[in-house]
């Protein structure tokens, strides 16, 4: 993908490092919900019990450096598409903030290390990435190219987009009244749809002027769609598939989504949770 635009200002870029201790806890009160690409479980609760890190300046605005500048620009293109969508719906988008960190970082639901993976925190309307997670999606994962790395920041800011559609408020009231496994179906739909807004914000991102699709990038994004999904994972990690723990989505979900939101870029054939089949 190519970006011709200045990139968005609404990164904090805070991956100095050397500033002050963060003390753990931090005050939050109850964590919403929590996504780490890289997990095949929930995740709430987990960033608040991590350790506290260490944390420096925080710059505000688009970065310097090229990574900082490449991740600014695809934050700025869902930017552009999701406050198209939003008044067409008659609603207005509140633009979300990437925050950029090091090793780990604290958030309004709490304090995360870099092992959390990118996650979306709906307490701060934030997208927390640590760019360093890009090396093990293509080392680990097998999943390089800069249109998977974007993918990953369209699939956070579809959170963003469930938060204030208020999906995700739905979500969390379900939580006490459901068994896991009942909850885990639901977060599969939860990140199906993530995935399918992903796909639609590529769709319409080709529209803008300052934003070039190339060949292959689709194919980056489903690479990276594939090698996340649930199925794989725990295979990987532990030789076996057990679907009741699914929280994302097996790969061929996970492609499908994120495909048929590039090829109908309609919102309307997003909603996963009353179709009969995922």
């Amino acid at each position: 993908m190519q970006w011709f635009g200045k990139g968005s200002q609404n990164v904090e870029d805070g991956r100095s490092g050397g500033g002050g201790r963060v003390a753990l806890g931090g005050g939050v009160g109850i964590i919403v919900v929590i996504v780490g690409l890289l997990f095949g479980k929930d995740l709430t609760g987990l960033v608040g019990q991590m350790p506290a890190v260490e944390q420096g300046e925080v710059k505000k605005g688009t970065p310097t450096d090229a990574q900082g500048k490449f991740v600014a620009g695809v934050l700025q293109s869902t930017e552009q598409v999701w406050e198209e969508q939003f008044n067409a719906l008659g609603e207005q988008y509140e633009q979300p903030v990437l925050r950029l960190f090091r090793d780990g970082v604290q958030s309004a639901c709490g304090n995360a290390s870099s092992s959390v993976g990118p996650f979306y925190c709906p307490g701060d309307h934030k997208v927390y990435i640590d760019l360093s997670f890009y090396d093990e999606l293509k080392n680990r994962f097998g999943a390089a190219g800069d249109f998977a790395q974007a993918y990953v920041i369209a699939h956070e800011v579809g959170h963003h987009v469930q938060n204030l559609l208020g999906i995700s408020a739905k979500m969390e009231e379900a939580r006490g009244r459901l068994s896991e496994v009942e909850y885990n179906k639901l977060s599969v739909k939860l990140e199906l749809q993530a995935d399918f807004y992903a796909g639609l914000w590529a769709n319409h991102a080709q529209n803008l002027k300052d934003f070039k699709l190339d060949a292959g990038d689709i194919e980056e994004a489903l690479t990276a769609a594939n090698a996340i999904g649930d199925d794989k994972l725990q295979q990987q990690s532990q030789g076996e598939v057990v679907p009741d723990a699914f929280t994302h989505g097996t790969s061929a979900q996970r492609m499908y989504w994120f495909k048929k939101g590039f090829e109908t870029g309609d919102i309307r054939q997003g909603d996963t949770f009353n179709t009969t089949k995922l």
